[in-house]
């Protein structure tokens, strides 16, 4: 017959039979007696079997019991009470006997003090083996840097990514957000690839991981190739205008406004810039039919706010075209711009369920883009964009060129008295106006 061992031949909190008695003491007062035996301590416990081979005159007793004081936070008396009954199970605890996170972190902190191999090794496995939240994983990254060579499995969990395999991941999630919804299954068209889309994004958030992506040439690759098909789509269903449906070319604009957010981290709006200035004529041909004048506000909507940004990215320098290609975008959106702006704020006055107002932010963000791009034009363009506006004040309010116009004032001014000052003889201009 085999011989029981010595938790087998024990019960925990058998006061008869107990010859140590465990005072869990917390700060806050609270007093926690456990009944214990010797035997199991020192078998499965570092820490008392240290305290229980110690024979000198300073032991305390309860009775004829030893007393071990273990102090603790309150918060953690009951995780102690449990690892000390494990201590008494017919064997390790499996991962599988425990039943949260929270759970496992208490019993394992009680571990890493009363140093029990066995119980810190299966409440690694566990916490290794299941889920965490941002918060249980900040409690986890607390208890590391205590467990040695036991942390192994679950630093491999929590350890900073390889920067090529955060690449090659980042580059498949570019290619599904761009991918066309009706190239995979309706059942998972929409909502991963809107996941995938949130996702691209919080990965180029700036930081350092970040910065090694943006640049790599293979990431900037796909995000060209993507901006090509997301492109090629909306031209698809511009051609098949009014055949498509209007939402697939939201969709289509709003995978365009998507990119823009992706390509101005990676700074490749200019890549954008130029191929929506190719199609700003095939754009311009659908929404300002006169067929659609009275609906497909949505769509119309979506392209004020793709000009928006890639006014942006013009009139701010962050994309530099030649004078020529300034001038060409800017009287090709003006006039578009000019007549929506009062047309969708009259829309919204008269109804109030109108729900395709223009957002006063992006309108603030437009008109600084375009009094910034004007002002960086040519002299002459300048006047006549300038010149036209004041023909026409009392109807074109938006958007408001006054500070174009008083700038190109001033400028004009002094650009006539330095021409003058050279023709005198007093300067020496090097440049002929």
């Amino acid at each position: 017959m085999e011989k029981a061992s010595p938790a087998e031949s024990y019960i925990f909190g058998d006061q008869n039979t107990s010859d140590v008695t465990v005072l869990l003491k917390s700060g806050e007062g609270r007093l926690e007696c456990l009944y214990c035996h010797s035997m199991v301590l020192i078998k499965r416990s570092e820490f008392f079997a240290e305290q229980l081979s110690e024979n000198d005159a300073s032991r305390s007793f309860i009775g004829s019991a030893i007393c071990i004081q273990v102090h603790c936070h309150v918060s953690q008396c009951d995780h102690y009470v449990k690892l000390i009954k494990l201590l008494y199970a017919s064997g390790d605890p499996v991962p599988e006997s425990w039943d949260s996170v929270k759970s496992a972190l208490g019993v394992l902190r009680a571990s890493v003090v009363l140093r029990c191999s066995s119980i810190t090794d299966s409440c690694v496995r566990y916490l290794e083996a299941v889920p965490w939240d941002e918060k249980e994983e900040e409690e986890i990254l607390k208890i590391v840097p205590a467990l040695g060579d036991s942390a192994t499995a679950i630093l491999a969990r929590i350890q900073p990514v390889d920067p090529n395999a955060t690449k090659n991941v980042l580059i498949s999630a570019i290619h599904f957000a761009t991918s066309a919804e009706r190239s995979f299954p309706p059942f998972v068209a929409g909502e991963l690839k809107i996941s995938a889309q949130e996702q691209v994004e919080y990965m180029l958030l700036e930081d350092n991981n970040a910065c090694y992506v943006t640049v790599d040439e293979e990431v900037r690759s796909e995000a060209r190739t993507g901006l090509g098909k997301l492109l090629a789509n909306l031209e698809a269903e511009l051609s098949a205008f009014p055949v498509a449906s209007e939402q697939r070319m939201v969709r289509c604009l709003t995978d365009l406004e998507w990119m823009c957010s992706i390509l101005s981290k990676m700074e490749m709006m200019s890549d954008f810039v130029a191929s929506w200035a190719e199609i700003s004529d095939r754009v311009l041909a659908v929404v300002e039919d006169d067929k659609y004048s009275s609906g497909l506000w949505e769509v119309k909507v979506k392209v004020i706010e793709l000009v928006g940004k890639a006014l942006d990215a013009v009139g701010y320098g962050s994309v530099v075209l030649p004078a020529a290609s300034r001038v060409r975008f800017v009287t090709t959106w003006l006039p578009y711009l000019r007549k929506m702006k009062p047309m969708l704020d009259s829309m919204s006055e008269g109804d109030e369920s109108f729900a395709h107002k223009l957002d006063g932010d992006l309108c603030q963000n437009i008109e600084g883009a375009i009094v910034s791009l004007i002002l960086a034009l040519p002299g002459g363009d300048q006047a006549d964009i300038l010149g036209e506006w004041m023909q026409r004040m009392e109807e074109l309010k938006f958007p408001d060129l006054s500070e174009a116009f008083e700038i190109w004032c001033y400028r004009t001014k002094t650009a006539k008295r330095r021409l003058l000052l050279g023709l005198n003889g007093t300067g020496n201009p090097t440049l002929s106006l």
